[in-house]
């Protein structure tokens, strides 16, 4: 009874700026292990936990563009992730396609704080690949 029952964990909803502060493309929140992208007025976060067994997954710039198709949808690809550990390879759009990693790396909701603007990941909620949230 004199030891609380309390679990001192990492929030799983932070705030991570306002939309002005990224630019286009990735951006990588070390601490929180996740990548969030910005393409025009969309973002989107991507987990940067390896689906195999919890390793980071670096972002590679491809040299060159490529023409991949990944779930009937043909797309060309600028980048993709590699995790380090055991080799998995994930397509740009978090696809896995090569290694020990089971699945897909996952997606997680992004949303405005309605009282100061910044943009909030919520890693308690994953989302599909499509989704995107327009500022």
């Amino acid at each position: 009874s004199l030891v609380p029952n309390v679990l001192y964990e990492e929030p799983m909803r932070f705030k991570i700026g306002t939309p002005d502060q990224f630019g286009e493309g990735a951006k990588f929140i070390e601490d929180k292990r996740v990548y969030v992208f910005r393409e025009r007025n969309t973002f989107y976060a991507i987990s940067a936990v390896c689906t195999h067994l919890g390793c980071t997954v670096k972002l590679q710039r491809l040299n060159q563009p490529k023409r991949v198709k990944v779930r009937g949808r043909e797309f060309d690809e600028q980048a993709e992730f590699h995790c380090p550990c055991h080799g998995s390879k994930y397509h740009g759009d978090g696809t896995n396609y090569a290694g020990a990693a089971p699945r897909s790396l996952a997606y997680h909701r992004v949303e405005v704080s309605p009282d100061d603007g910044q943009l909030i990941v919520d890693l308690s909620q994953n989302v599909g690949q499509d989704f995107r949230l327009t500022v």
